[in-house]
């Protein structure tokens, strides 16, 4: 058996594992919506305009703000073998397009926090969403997602699926305020 076994909580083979002396090492989630509630989106975004922060979606030409966002953050992603996230070199970000869209919140011409999506399967599939250590607890990432969920909407995609660790229930937290439903719960065995 490889290092790691990554199994759906539902699965037999969780008791297997447990029984041949496995643990628990990360835990994640993956969540799904379905036709959102475009009234609850918009509210997010003007929530955060109210707040003073600009809503935008950002081309390449961002990258190196996007890239210096990430960089502050990178400490801050749950690294498990499930979630793993290496922000990379400059090259990287800026590599992100075209196949991703990319949203962004900015106080003044500050990046504070941004999202990137991309059209996957029919789904509207978020990569990652990131907020500065000074932003978080402030709807920044539901303003985000809500901005790139709109802007999908307006392309004719209704539905929309994510992930992340079960150590950030922040994040979680926020995918459910915008009406995201918790689908599969998922754990990682070591030996």
């Amino acid at each position: 058996m490889p290092d790691f076994q990554i199994v759906r909580d539902d699965d037999p083979r969780c008791a297997e594992l447990e029984a041949a002396g496995y643990r628990v090492v990360g835990e994640s989630w993956a969540v799904r919506l379905s036709d959102p509630d475009r009234e609850l989106l918009e509210s997010a975004v003007r929530r955060a305009v109210a707040g003073g922060l600009t809503i935008r979606e950002l081309g390449p030409e961002a990258a190196a703000d996007l890239h210096a966002l990430e960089k502050r953050n990178e400490a801050d992603y749950p690294d498990t073998p499930a979630t793993h996230h290496e922000v990379g070199e400059l090259a990287d970000t800026r590599a992100l397009w075209p196949e991703h869209r990319v949203f962004g919140a900015f106080e003044g011409n500050r990046l504070v926090g941004a999202t990137v999506i991309r059209q996957k399967d029919g789904f509207g599939d978020t990569k990652f969403t990131s907020v500065l250590a000074t932003h978080r607890r402030r709807g920044v990432a539901q303003a985000v997602k809500a901005a790139s969920i709109l802007a999908f909407l307006d392309i004719g995609i209704t539905r929309f699926s994510t992930g992340g660790a079960a150590a950030n229930q922040a994040s979680l937290q926020a995918n459910q305020s915008l009406g995201y439903k918790l689908t599969e719960h998922w754990r990682t065995y070591a030996p």
